[in-house]
């Protein structure tokens, strides 16, 4: 919506843009392809010169500006269009492709993500058998290095900071998620939020969490949108800089991936660090210490800045492809291509199958659950109590007394918190399961 609605103020816009005119020094400087000079024509590399910002051909006297429409821009002697109606044309091209590359992209994220989680759906339905609740027994005690998930963390690297993080960069290409880590994961999420042995369904949560993630690491903001625009202005011929901007993603994806680990391992150590003998499974101690500046949230962040750098880089590589050619003076040092491309598609792809899930898995160790934890119909009937609270709130009753009073419908308004207060019993958790 917000990439149709800047196209139809270009629409709009493009005859007054078109008008606005620049000094010749300026056009010239700071352009994405070299500028050859042959007898007093100044051409940009392959005749093409910045078609996106001055996007002019200049052939002949260099007073005229030729546009793709046939028509002339007027400009004085020394000044030449800031971009010409040729370029708004191929910026709208632009804005398309970004559009169908969102959508590819998005659909390949949740694909991704929830083929990943369909491991965890088997570890899930574990739970409810004899074999889980008589091995996880919680009368019965334990070492707790002997346990799956202590001893797959706790070895004698842990004590070189160097190494631990080290080890945590490899966790996430090889078994980032094991079923110890899900299923200790799992048990101090329930006894942190819900009543101890309560039947929940963990993995349906984590996958409505997904969902949540989804939603905003496929939207947009204005900081966004800013560093879009300077990727664009710092292409200038030499810099190489869209292959380093193309790194950052990968760099910022990999050191999430990487925190997420050490997160798990972190838990691992402090159980090890409080307790010898552990009955059942090892309780890990959820807090927001362990996240970055103590925000669970600051890691989705990053993962949605870098899949929107991501997105544009290959963006703009198929849209040069199709609007000057692969071959073009845009693509001269055709390896740094290559490699730009091969980054972003696998960038892409560590991101929609490990980092992704695994944020949503180990983003509930934060001292807060999310609202995910309501399945939809509650969701909705949350909405509806403080709407009901609102409307009393206008009608000049105070908000206490209005949680006290009866509904336009016949129900109490206070009776989603009753309903929310079932998810603390042992009895009323398994509605959750069937949700």
């Amino acid at each position: 919506m917000i990439l149709g609605f800047i196209s139809l103020l270009l629409t709009f816009g493009q005859s007054y843009i078109a008008k606005i005119c620049i000094p010749e020094t300026l056009s010239n400087t700071m352009l994405p392809c070299p500028i050859k000079t042959d007898t007093g024509t100044a051409e940009a590399g392959g005749g093409h010169r910045r078609k996106l910002l001055t996007n002019a051909l200049i052939r002949g006297n260099i007073q005229h500006r030729i546009l793709a429409a046939g028509s002339i821009v007027s400009c004085p002697l020394g000044k030449g269009p800031l971009i010409s109606m040729n370029g708004l044309h191929q910026l709208h091209i632009f804005i398309f492709f970004l559009a169908v590359f969102h959508v590819a992209s998005g659909a390949l994220t949740m694909t991704l993500g929830r083929a990943k989680m369909r491991r965890w759906k088997e570890w899930e339905t574990e739970t409810s058998s004899i074999e889980y609740e008589f091995s996880n027994d919680p009368s019965r005690f334990r070492f707790v290095h002997e346990t799956s998930f202590v001893r797959r963390h706790t070895n004698f690297w842990n004590r070189i900071t160097i190494l631990f993080y080290f080890v945590s960069f490899l966790k996430q290409f090889f078994s980032s998620v094991c079923k110890a880590d899900y299923l200790a994961l799992r048990h101090g999420f329930i006894n942190a939020h819900l009543a101890p042995g309560s039947k929940f369904n963990f993995q349906k949560y984590i996958k409505r969490t997904l969902e949540d993630d989804f939603k905003a690491v496929v939207g947009i903001s204005p900081v966004l949108w800013a560093s879009a625009v300077m990727v664009l202005l710092l292409n200038v011929n030499g810099w190489e800089e869209l292959f380093w901007a193309s790194i950052l993603p990968l760099v910022i994806i990999l050191a999430i991936g990487m925190k997420l680990q050490a997160i798990i391992a972190r838990m691992a150590i402090e159980i090890q660090e409080r307790h010898v003998v552990v009955q059942g499974i090892p309780l890990v101690q959820l807090s927001d210490r362990h996240f970055w500046f103590k925000n669970p949230q600051f890691a989705l962040f990053l993962i949605h800045f870098a899949l929107f750098q991501n997105a544009f880089q290959i963006t703009y590589f198929f849209w040069i492809w199709y609007e000057f050619g692969l071959k073009s003076c845009f693509h001269d040092n055709f390896d740094f291509i290559i490699a730009r491309v091969s980054v972003g598609v696998g960038v892409q792809f560590l991101c929609s199958y490990i980092t992704l899930p695994l944020y949503a898995l180990v983003s509930q160790m934060g001292s807060h659950m999310k609202r995910s934890i309501f399945d939809e119909q509650t969701s909705k009937a949350l909405k509806k109590w403080h709407q009901a609270v609102k409307k009393k709130h206008e009608k000049g009753t105070s908000h206490a007394s209005s949680v006290h009073e009866t509904s336009p419908r016949g129900s109490s308004p206070a009776s989603p918190l009753r309903h929310m207060q079932r998810y603390r019993t042992i009895g009323h958790t398994r509605e959750l399961s069937n949700s």
